[in-house]
């Protein structure tokens, strides 16, 4: 009889060191998703049709907040004109000339015109404004690749920042876009953006 209380006791105990065990598991693991959402990997959902059809309304995509520097051609989420997470493609960075447009109607990025086919939407020009800007040191001038409904560094051009935003206004680099699933997609860097020096 002693015998199986005291193998009663054993087995409460074993249930109650697994509760616990489970439960301060469960609060490790929220923690670690709270520190990964807050300073690694952050999800962002598209609200607009400025991206398409590189990304459309509703997509979500994963950021990498430790990318480091934004280069030329890279999808970035950062605090817009508006002070709200923004989603554009980079198309200049602090010292370069962006420029629209050569003879061919193509933007160019010091001189070098930019191959745009592979991400703009499908019929859009690379700009319906004429512009001539130098980017500041410490600056961006993004895009969306909807040029003819998109809100970007143009249509901010006459406000004090000049249309230009921070680098450090970026949250960080869309490197995946993981819903829908049926559309899951690795970005990379287009390659028209390795031709300017």
């Amino acid at each position: 009889m002693a015998v199986t209380k005291k193998a009663e006791g054993v087995a409460k105990e074993k249930k109650k060191g697994g509760f616990r065990e489970t439960v301060l598991l469960l609060v490790m693991g929220v923690g670690l998703a709270l520190l990964l959402q807050t300073f690694v990997v952050g999800s962002f959902y598209i609200p607009s049709i400025s991206m398409e059809n590189t990304l459309l309304v509703n997509d979500r995509v994963f950021v990498n907040k430790l990318a480091g520097k934004p280069e030329r051609g890279d999808i970035v989420v950062f605090k817009g004109w508006n002070g709200e997470d923004t989603i554009k493609r980079v198309i200049g960075i602090g010292g370069d000339k962006v420029v629209c447009c050569d003879k061919q109607k193509r933007i160019t990025v010091n001189g070098t015109p930019l191959d745009e086919t592979s991400y703009l939407y499908p019929g859009d020009f690379p700009s319906g404004d004429d512009f001539n800007v130098t980017v500041p040191a410490g600056k961006l001038w993004l895009m969306g690749d909807h040029r003819s409904a998109s809100a970007d560094s143009r249509a901010h051009m006459g406000e004090p920042g000049g249309g230009f935003i921070a680098e450090d206004a970026v949250v960080g680099k869309a490197v995946v876009r993981y819903w829908p699933l049926s559309r899951g997609y690795l970005f990379s860097r287009p390659e028209t953006f390795d031709k300017v020096k």
